[in-house]
């Protein structure tokens, strides 16, 4: 088991290694199968490697940085979230590519991504964590500019601002951290949390907070740094909205609580009403504008910036329950957009579009299997009681009902309600998605064009994620369970 953790992010960077020096042919040929057989190791690995030790080896002696890896139950979720998306998406792939094809370098990069993505959640230090963040910008913006659109570089404007926003954000973060290295003599986290802001003056943590806080905002993504993401989501092929939805934009919020909690904890203080007013802002923003999207797949970009809002509303609560909450939600949002995506890749391989209005309703008449795993998804995600979506974000309100000591209470009962008006309107946005998208007869059938149904594939791809989300919608303890004890230790608690 000790070397549980370095094996994670080495065996996909390994696997990224092997295909791209393979000759052109044998990798393209050997790919998918590599790939699959690669996501599957590590997914096994992520799930042994709850009880595994720490790596904690020199790493450039010369600057005292060490590559220090940990896992706990704020991280353990998360790769285990990362390894089935990764799998599931390359078990996408089988069905077939998106142009330009390409299978060698295509899967290449999202083992590259996913050994970023690895990294990061299991980084112990500052320094490491930013290389490991940063990592996982490059393979994404191919996958984006190259594969999406209509593979013809269509999509390489929206993948350029990805890059703009997260390069600027991460700069930002950057200098957060070696501000805190600099007052500290270390970037060390757990000796960092261990310390809880001691050497650092509440100034010096208020504006260290403030760096690291935007940096990670842009990935959250948190109003108004979020205008990057639509674009991003609609351009990107189908593994690429998946991964970005359910793996990337946890970085962000990870990163909040992983780091920023835990190290600046008087910067935290003084800045979470601040943060839990852009958080109401982005949930009712994303709510609205999802209620004026026609693209399938821009409404769902835009749910995520709500829901999203609630992860980061439950951080700024800087409460045990919103923190669980906030963790919770990431969880469930990784699951259900990514079904979601996945659907609504589903639903533009048949008609070949995913506007809405052209599309005409009719999925449950011509394709009853693909529209009600819609419809399921659709109400998981606006919170329905006994599936994932309705824990995360009940328990974000939950510590906004009752912030941390020292907090104004009435500002965030006033947050709370507004918090509350959100999940309202995320009904009003998702029936009205199902009802023109899967009800009535549809354009297809008044055209008398066929419609396959989802086979026995399509349906095997969508029930881990399908059963995830009834299983921690029935048994939340399953995991509040795993996060609760690490979660008062963040919080100075234990």
């Amino acid at each position: 088991m000790s070397g549980v953790l370095a094996l994670l992010p080495a065996l996909p960077l390994a696997g990224a290694v092997v295909l791209l020096l393979l000759p052109a042919a044998r990798r393209d040929a050997a790919a998918l199968g590599l790939g699959r057989g690669v996501a599957a190791a590590v997914l096994v690995l992520a799930v042994l490697a709850r009880d595994a030790p720490d790596v904690d080896v020199p790493w450039v002696p010369a600057l005292g940085l060490r590559l220090h890896l940990g896992v706990d139950g704020v991280s353990w979720p998360l790769l285990l979230l990362t390894g089935a998306l990764v799998l599931l998406c390359l078990q996408h792939l089988v069905r077939g590519l998106p142009a330009p094809g390409r299978p060698g370098a295509l899967v290449g990069l999202l083992l590259l991504l996913e050994a970023g993505v690895l990294a990061t959640f299991l980084a112990q230090d500052l320094l490491l964590f930013f290389v490991a963040f940063e990592t996982v910008l490059i393979p994404m913006y191919f996958v984006i500019a190259v594969w999406g659109g209509d593979g013809r570089g269509s999509a390489r404007p929206a993948a350029q601002v990805f890059v703009l926003y997260t390069l600027l954000g991460s700069v930002v973060m950057l200098a957060g951290f070696l501000l805190v290295r600099a007052r500290t003599g270390t970037s060390d986290l757990q000796a960092l949390a261990e310390r809880g802001g001691a050497g650092m003056s509440t100034t010096v943590q208020v504006v260290a907070f403030l760096l690291v806080g935007l940096g990670l905002a842009v990935k959250a993504p948190m109003w108004p740094l979020h205008t990057w993401l639509p674009a991003a989501h609609t351009a990107a092929p189908t593994v690429g909205s998946v991964l970005l939805a359910g793996v990337l934009l946890k970085l962000g919020t990870y990163g909040l609580v992983r780091t920023a909690l835990p190290v600046l904890p008087e910067g935290a203080r003084v800045l979470a009403p601040y943060l839990a007013a852009l958080a109401v802002v982005g949930i009712l923003w994303g709510a609205l504008a999802c209620l004026a999207q026609r693209d399938l797949k821009r409404l769902v970009a835009y749910s995520s910036v709500s829901h999203m809002g609630f992860v980061l509303l439950g951080i700024a609560t800087l409460t045990e329950a919103g923190v669980n909450g906030a963790l919770f939600a990431n969880v469930a949002h990784g699951l259900i957009t990514g079904l979601l995506f996945l659907l609504a890749g589903a639903v533009k391989e048949r008609h070949g579009t995913t506007d809405m209005d052209e599309l005409g309703g009719g999925l449950y008449a011509r394709a009853p299997r693909l529209g009600g795993v819609l419809a399921l998804a659709a109400v998981a995600s606006l919170g329905l009681p006994g599936l994932a979506g309705f824990w995360g974000e009940m328990l974000a309100m939950l510590g906004a009902y009752r912030p941390a000591e020292g907090l104004d209470r009435g500002l965030y009962l006033v947050l709370m309600a507004l918090a509350g008006l959100g999940t309202v309107l995320a009904a009003a946005y998702l029936l009205r998605m199902v009802r023109r998208v899967a009800q009535g007869r549809g354009a297809a059938a008044r055209a008398e064009r066929p419609v396959l149904d989802a086979g026995p594939a399509e349906v095997a791809l969508w029930a881990p994620l399908v059963a995830a989300t009834l299983l921690l919608g029935l048994w939340p303890a399953l995991l509040l369970d795993v996060t609760a004890e690490p979660v008062r230790a963040l919080l100075g608690g234990g």
